[in-house]
């Protein structure tokens, strides 16, 4: 006989209480402040130049970076939607060109694609909440440049057929790594497989400076390149004066450049970094244990369970309408759970929410990229329906995020809770 639920009147499942979900800023400790006091200090504010005899905290941190991914440049930036755009740049892709994104990220990583003049393509995602690649092969036409592939929710994407697909087309690949620092893939770091791979140091994320973002490649030219667009005044070249060094060095560009402070505190940051992910894969994988085999439910499907950075757990049930009802007996027994699709409430992870693309909105009468006399071939257009796998998947969905910081207990009360709830409403 089932157990009388918590919102019915029954007892708690969980009677610890929830912790955010911001890994690394409850870590923020000792070690940030004696980094960021180092700058104060100094007052070496500025990467570039400053106090003579000082060493840039941003400098270092892209070395110990690249160093631990496995890459041969790092280029660190003021947010991950900066890297995306300096990336899409770097790889020249701009008026004319398509891009195809997944229609399950954050918006940023669509609105990289518009702001680099180049249009996106929405394709739809597959069981694993990521890119599925077969319906990405539809989508490429003679107009498409490049693939922004994106691992989401900490889990890598299946990278053997993206790049598979994008060698047979010659297409670039940026990889989207914002929520999935840290995460492998057949034991390679996400963001060393594609032309440039870019991460995110938002509050939210793994390791965090509140704001910041990082470009990776193995590519010099793509490096130098993606330099010349996050600093248009070239304050990184050995002389910023002297003529280029190669055709399409020097343009126009932007200022996506990470600031002293931000990198002192990532510096601190990035020995967090392994501890943070293995915490949360523990915690992922002593809760998947325990609810692995229970009726009604089914985990989402990993493309490399080793390499997910367990940052949250997400499972399926067998019809849409049962999420709702599953989310608030879950919160009754007092598990931070929520649905992830809602067609009424707008999320700007779910490209039915992104009506800034949808309608092909632009900051001036003249609707660029979309209005565009270099894009060859038919009118790129998107209704809220366009992916209704997407949907489809996303509507069945429960979410629940996995902090670093819970204890094994708190795992097995929200084990106990998910298994509770599944007895009589999944």
């Amino acid at each position: 006989m089932s157990e009388k639920l918590a919102i019915y009147g029954g007892p708690k499942a969980k009677t610890t209480p929830n912790i955010p979900m911001y890994p690394g800023g409850l870590e923020i400790g000792e070690e940030e402040k004696k980094q960021v006091l180092e700058v104060l200090d100094t007052k070496y504010l500025f990467r570039y130049y400053g106090p003579a005899g000082v060493e840039s905290k941003v400098r270092l941190f892209e070395n110990g970076f690249k160093e631990k991914m496995g890459a041969k440049y790092a280029l660190a930036t003021s947010s991950c939607t900066g890297a995306l755009v300096s990336a899409l740049v770097a790889c020249g892709i701009g008026p004319g060109d398509e891009v195809i994104v997944t229609g399950y990220t954050f918006f940023a990583s669509c609105a990289a694609a518009v702001a680099a003049k180049a249009i996106p393509v929405i394709a739809e995602i597959d069981e694993t909440l990521t890119m599925d690649v077969a319906d990405m092969e539809k989508k490429i036409t003679p107009a498409t440049k490049g693939i922004v592939a994106v691992h989401m929710r900490g889990m890598p994407c299946d990278m053997d057929a993206v790049m598979a697909v994008a060698r047979k087309h010659n297409l670039r690949v940026i990889e989207d790594c914002a929520q999935a620092c840290g995460a492998t893939y057949k034991g390679q770091y996400v963001g060393t497989f594609g032309d440039c791979g870019c991460f995110s140091f938002q509050y939210h994320k793994t390791i965090t400076a509140g704001e910041g973002g990082m470009i990776l490649t193995n590519d010099a030219r793509l490096y130098d390149r993606c330099c010349s667009y996050h600093d248009t005044a070239a304050c990184w070249r050995p002389d910023r004066f002297a003529e280029q060094r190669f055709e399409g060095e020097l343009f126009c560009g932007s200022n996506f450049r990470m600031s002293e402070l931000t990198g002192a505190v990532m510096l601190a940051q990035l020995g967090r970094l392994d501890r943070l992910n293995a915490a949360m894969r523990s915690h992922q994988r002593r809760i998947i244990d325990q609810i692995q085999d229970t009726r009604g439910i089914r985990i989402r499907p990993a493309t490399d369970p080793e390499g997910d950075t367990g940052i949250c757990l997400m499972f399926f049930l067998d019809a849409p309408e049962k999420v709702g009802p599953f989310v608030e007996a879950l919160k009754a027994e007092g598990v931070d759970a929520a649905g992830v699709f809602n067609s009424g409430i707008p999320d700007w992870h779910i490209y039915a929410h992104w009506k800034h693309v949808i309608q092909k909105k632009a900051p001036t009468a003249v609707t660029c990229p979309w209005e565009c006399p270099y894009h060859k071939g038919p009118s790129v257009e998107y209704t809220p329906d366009m992916n209704p796998n997407t949907l489809a998947y996303l509507g069945r969905v429960v979410h629940l995020d996995i902090p670093a910081q819970m204890t094994d207990e708190d795992c097995d009360m929200i084990a106990k809770a998910i298994n509770k709830v599944a007895a009589v409403l999944a």
